[in-house]
């Protein structure tokens, strides 16, 4: 098992690094949104969660969404023991700014909880769509 996150960074093992890794979070299409995050989820057959940061430019410059990738990280980093394990999550910001530390470490646990349900609840069927090209 890998031990969660306990220094100042975020480590490779608990990061979606590869596009084939988004593409399959993207392609399981099971989310849950609020006012400040969407949140996709896919179960990723390990014993501990990774995370996948989304921002386009349209959610503002460089700084801006290098602040948001730094407190989904963090949030990320803090709420671990709280996030479900073996699921992928891919985090991207709604519009309307960047969101303060609180309301990402609260937003975070509870979406991916909602993911996970979704996850449980529609199964295998998408999978088995997916893999067959359809």
């Amino acid at each position: 098992m890998v031990t969660p996150p306990d220094d100042f960074c975020l480590r490779p093992e608990y990061r979606l690094r590869r596009r084939d890794e988004f593409r399959r979070v993207y392609q399981r299409r099971c989310s849950a949104a609020d006012s400040n995050l969407i949140v996709l989820g896919c179960n990723n057959g390990l014993t501990h969660g990774r995370l996948g940061l989304s921002v386009s430019r349209k959610f503002g410059k460089a700084t801006v969404r290098n602040r948001f990738k730094r407190l989904v990280r963090e949030s990320f980093r803090l709420t671990y023991t709280q996030l479900p394990q073996g699921v992928d999550l891919v985090v991207i910001p709604r519009g309307g700014g960047v969101p303060d530390l609180a309301s990402v470490m609260e937003s975070l646990p509870r979406l991916a909880h909602q993911v996970v349900r979704k996850l449980a609840r529609t199964g295998t069927t998408r999978e088995n769509l997916t893999e067959r090209g359809r």
